[in-house]
């Protein structure tokens, strides 16, 4: 069994890689960086007893994605699924300085997953079983002064994969959307943080415990559901001040 693993060389997706490679499933990684590829093919395939293949691939580029996609059906075909813990910031991303780096923004956070995860969707449609996991942010759940562009565009995707999720609710492919807090990850390093990050391996853990699982979202850590149930339920006025702060 084979799974792709997008953004798979950093923080989240490289820990996925490891856990589904410990499980003995074959991958399929793709990351923009080709070094970081060879090296992780070659940690994984000396460490586990499974087969790796990678594909140099920038999700800011609509373009670049559409090629792969046409250049790797055969690939694409011996999927049993796809993982998603991808996206793209920019500290230049506000309200003034939106039309900065808008396209890539908007690529690597939604446009570029829709378009690979429409082509999964096809394909396993016609299999009748596969899995496709996606992974959002609870920046998307309110309005924000940075990051504005990245969390617009993760509303998108959770939006997009609530639909997937009620579409196939009938059917055997499983999709599952998780809605990440702050993760201990290289970006959160020297951050001064509201609230407690939650840790990649113990996510790639639940992910993959859940892999037979179908129409999951949830939040992780587990905590930020009743965070954003709050501040979905106050006025207005006060969201406004609470949200500067995140």
């Amino acid at each position: 069994m084979s799974y792709l693993i997008a953004g798979a060389t950093k923080g989240l997706g490289r820990d996925l890689a490891y856990e589904f490679a410990k499980n003995s499933k074959d991958l399929i990684i793709i990351s923009r960086n080709k070094d970081d590829l060879e090296k992780l093919k070659d940690e994984l395939e000396k460490n586990f007893d499974i087969k790796v293949l990678i594909f140099e691939l920038d999700l800011s580029s609509q373009n670049n994605v559409k090629n792969f996609i046409n250049e790797n059906n055969k690939i694409l075909n011996t999927l049993d699924g796809a993982l998603f813990p991808v996206g793209m910031m920019d500290n230049a991303d506000t309200i003034k300085n939106a039309d900065s780096n808008l396209e890539k923004l908007i690529s690597a956070n939604f446009l570029s997953i829709v378009y690979l995860v429409n082509k999964l969707s096809k394909i396993f449609k016609e299999k009748n079983s596969g899995a496709i996991i996606g992974f959002g942010s609870v920046s998307a759940s309110f309005g924000r002064q940075i990051n504005t562009i990245y969390s617009s565009a993760k509303k998108a995707l959770e939006s997009y994969f609530e639909s997937l999720i009620v579409t196939n609710d009938s059917g055997n492919i499983k999709i599952q959307f998780y809605i990440l807090g702050y993760l201990d990850t290289r970006l959160s390093l020297d951050k001064k943080l509201l609230f407690p990050k939650g840790s990649t391996k113990k996510l790639s853990r639940i992910v993959f415990n859940n892999l037979n699982k179908k129409g999951i979202k949830r939040y992780f850590p587990f905590w930020w559901l009743f965070i954003i149930l709050i501040i979905k339920i106050l006025p207005f006025f006060v969201v406004k001040k609470i949200i500067k702060n995140f």
